[in-house]
């Protein structure tokens, strides 16, 4: 399956579906510390388990950075 992920393609072989959780999963990424944006829709948390990627699709990781002085 080809997907763009942060804007880059990426092939993640041997699927045909995952899910948001599993591809956060496969890339040790804490789903506590970043929101997903799936062509261009923001998913809300308990969507992560739900919500099944496909061929194409277009996948943001946000993460939110504290700062100031």
């Amino acid at each position: 399956m080809k997907l763009t992920i942060n804007g880059k393609d990426e092939e993640i072989s041997g699927l045909e579906s995952i899910t948001v959780i599993d591809l956060l999963t496969r890339r040790e990424i804490n789903p506590e510390m970043v929101s997903v944006e799936i062509n261009d829709s923001i998913l809300k948390k308990d969507e992560f388990t739900t919500s099944l990627l496909k061929e194409g699709d277009r996948v943001e990781f946000l993460y939110f950075m504290g700062g100031g002085i």
